[in-house]
């Protein structure tokens, strides 16, 4: 959510930062707005001053026997009672309508941001590991003999539909090790505070966390108005809303492991072949709650958080900064971790880790009291995956496969499988 004090202070700034997304400006149209309805509220008041100037005169006509100015009066004031009903009433459709407008406006990127249309104009960052080279054309995940047995699309699509997978065996065991490894990791070594949050939320949480008004398509809604999660995002980072927490609180390091639900709107044709893109997935995700003076360094640590996690699986990775024009809704910054994917012979994103200042906190109405006893801040809030499981598993296996089908698994992962380092040819963990 955007402020319309900083956008009449500064629109030139604001239409030039919206530009940089490739949007048009929309300034104008905001303030034009913002006036009617200031205007609408000022005719209020003082429709209001002139009804209670002319009621206090009521008691002084009639005390003085005077019938006619009584009369007048009476009038007088139901008349402005009516006005300023009528206008608090066009002043609060005038005040929805703009709320409306800068609730779908999308978050305005950081000066650092590098400019860009598309994922083609990303940068990368830095690159970790080198992509291993095999004595074999090396096989997307759901080709590989081993696995092929513990990742059942037919009866996924014979329960659920298209983009559903049934993992079983030593897959599905796999990917349970996966997100237990993640989430200790976190809440051992990296100080994340783990949750188990609710997968339904309320219209609130998801407007909150800016995934409404404008993106409902791409998520599911119950029949009686809940949302299924796209992202435990929305849940942790929803736990603040309409708080005023201590400057000595912050931050506030969360993680959470979730199922996650994504309608994939938009996505017809994509990623069609394997797990890569589901209606249900798993992540672990971690969100930071922070000073604004901070955030910008919380964005940094998330990162290495989630960096660590592939260097520690052994998965070589690339990490992207994000161009402007591939930058989530409500992101002010993104870096992209992009996991090698030997079988597609690809980078593919696996984490992202986004700051967005005080975006959401001002949607869902979030503060901090500073210490020196200050008027109540804005927090900064930071969302990131650490890591989407399903697509770990793929980069585990693809990276682990051998040429007879058979999958060395990483080391960390074996006191996670009793001790079991191997996805057999069979489909059997050994």
């Amino acid at each position: 959510m955007h402020d319309i004090k900083a956008i009449r202070e500064n629109p030139t700034a604001f239409d030039a930062a919206l530009s940089r997304r490739g949007d048009a400006p929309l300034s104008a149209s905001l303030l034009a707005l913002d006036e009617a309805r200031r205007g609408k509220i000022s005719a209020a008041e003082t429709a209001q001053a002139d009804q209670n100037k002319a009621s206090k005169q009521v008691g002084a006509a009639k005390a003085s026997g005077d019938d006619a100015e009584f009369a007048r009066l009476r009038a007088l004031v139901g008349e402005k009672k009516a006005e300023v009903a009528a206008m608090r009433q066009e002043a609060d459709a005038l005040d929805a309508e703009l709320t409306d407008a800068l609730a779908r406006i999308p978050n305005l990127p950081a000066d650092d941001v590098p400019d860009g249309a598309d994922e083609d104009d990303n940068v990368e960052v830095s690159k970790w590991g080198t992509p291993k080279t095999f004595a074999f054309k090396p096989k997307e995940h759901f080709e590989i003999a081993g696995i092929a047995p513990g990742m059942d699309f037919e009866t996924g699509a014979k329960t659920s539909g298209a983009r559903f997978v049934m993992l079983r065996g030593a897959v599905a065991r796999v990917h349970r090790a996966l997100a237990q490894f993640m989430v200790d990791t976190h809440v051992d070594e990296n100080g994340l505070v783990e949750h188990q949050t609710p997968v339904l939320v309320r219209d609130e949480a998801m407007y909150g966390t800016d995934k409404l008004p404008k993106f409902g398509d791409d998520s599911y809604q119950t029949t009686n108005g809940w949302w299924l999660i796209p992202t435990s995002e929305v849940t942790l980072t929803y736990s603040v809303s309409g708080d005023v927490l201590d400057e000595a609180a912050l931050p506030l390091r969360m993680t959470a492991h979730t199922l996650c639900f994504r309608s994939e709107a938009g996505s017809a044709g994509r990623d069609t072949s394997g797990m890569l893109r589901q209606h249900q997935f798993e992540k672990v995700e971690m969100v930071s709650v922070t000073l604004p003076e901070h955030s910008d360094d919380e964005q940094k640590r998330m990162l290495r958080c989630a960096e660590d996690l592939l260097e520690r699986l052994g998965v070589p990775y690339r990490t992207v900064v994000l161009c402007t024009g591939d930058m989530g809704f409500g992101a002010r910054r993104t870096y992209d971790i992009e996991a090698w994917l030997p079988g597609q012979d690809a980078y593919r994103e696996i984490s992202s880790v986004s700051t967005t200042g005080d975006f959401q906190a001002r949607r869902m109405n979030a503060r901090y009291k500073p210490a020196d006893g200050g008027k109540p801040q804005f927090v900064h809030t930071l969302n990131g995956s650490g890591l989407a499981v399903g697509r770990c598993l793929i980069a585990v296996l693809e990276n682990g496969q051998q040429e007879d089908g058979s999958v060395v698994l990483p080391d960390v992962l074996a006191p996670y499988l009793g001790g079991k380092t191997t996805i057999g040819a069979d489909g059997v963990l050994t």
